[in-house]
């Protein structure tokens, strides 16, 4: 039987958020602000050219969006876990999702 996904959000965190990554991970982030605010993702890895390609996403006032999966290799840090930061945290709540 299927059955459906129940996350569990909580306030983002001024100093950034993480999340323990298998690949099969994705953040739903509700804007619940006035003004838009962008959720940045904290690339590990450099590409070949040698540069780090975080990946931010700004979520517009009073809207939500889901950001991910996020490979393993490129956004696991020593730990295993993803990084995230946030240029503001004011109503704005996130929950990590693991997809079966």
């Amino acid at each position: 039987m299927l059955g459906g996904l129940t996350p569990s959000y909580a306030a983002a965190t001024a100093g950034g958020d993480e999340f323990v990554n298998s690949g099969r991970e994705f953040i739903h982030v509700k804007n619940g602000h006035t003004s838009p605010q962008t959720v940045t993702v904290n690339s590990q890895t450099v590409c070949n050219q040698g540069y780090d390609h975080d990946a931010p996403v700004v979520i517009p006032a009073s809207e939500e969006r889901m950001i991910g999966p996020f490979p393993k290799g490129r956004f696991d840090d020593a730990n295993g876990k993803v990084q995230i930061t946030y240029s503001g945290v004011t109503a704005l709540t996130i929950a990590a999702v693991r997809v079966p």
